[in-house]
C-alpha cells in the first residue's frame, strides 16, 4: 500500500497556463494536468485580450466557456475532452439564457456528448460578475 506521500509522487503534475484566457485574479492557478485529467480553476467572462466584462449574461456566458477552453486547449485536450462542468451563477432566473449558450457552444463544437453538469446559484461572484464556470477534462 502506498502512504499518502507515496501517491503524491506518482501523480505528475503540470500547471496549465494561456494567454488565451484571464490571469489569475488571487493565488490560484488557471488550471492543473494531472496526466490523465485536467482540472480548470473557475473562470470568469474576463476577455483576456481586453480585460473587458460583457455587460450581458449571454456574453458573459460566452466568453467564460471560451476562458474554459482555453485552458482545456492548454493541456493539448480539446472541448468534447470535458466530462463535468460546474457552473455558478448570481443568479438563477438566468439559467434558461445560460443553458442556451451551453448548448450551442458545445453543438459547435460537435461534441459527442454534453458534460454532466452542476448548476448553482451563489450570492456574489469576483469581480461582480453574474457567471462562473469550472471543468474536469480526461484524457483518453
Amino acid at each position: 500500500m502506498f502512504s499518502l506521500q507515496s501517491r503524491r509522487n506518482i501523480i505528475m503534475t503540470k500547471v496549465l497556463h494561456t494567454d488565451s484566457a484571464p490571469a489569475a485574479i488571487g493565488p490560484y492557478i488557471q488550471g492543473v494536468d494531472l496526466g490523465n485529467m485536467v482540472l480548470t480553476s473557475g473562470q470568469i467572462p474576463v476577455n483576456p485580450a481586453t480585460g473587458e466584462v460583457p455587460a450581458d449574461i449571454a456574453a458573459q456566458a460566452r466568453q467564460s466557456l471560451d476562458n474554459v477552453k482555453a485552458v482545456v486547449e492548454a493541456s493539448g485536450l480539446t472541448v468534447g475532452d470535458i466530462v463535468k462542468m460546474t457552473v455558478f451563477v448570481k443568479d438563477l432566473n438566468d439559467f434558461g439564457t445560460v443553458n442556451e449558450v451551453y448548448g450551442n457552444f458545445f453543438d459547435e463544437h460537435n461534441v459527442a456528448h454534453y458534460p454532466a453538469r452542476s448548476c448553482v446559484e451563489v450570492a456574489r461572484l469576483p469581480k461582480d460578475v453574474g457567471i462562473e464556470i469550472e471543468a474536469i477534462a480526461v484524457r483518453k
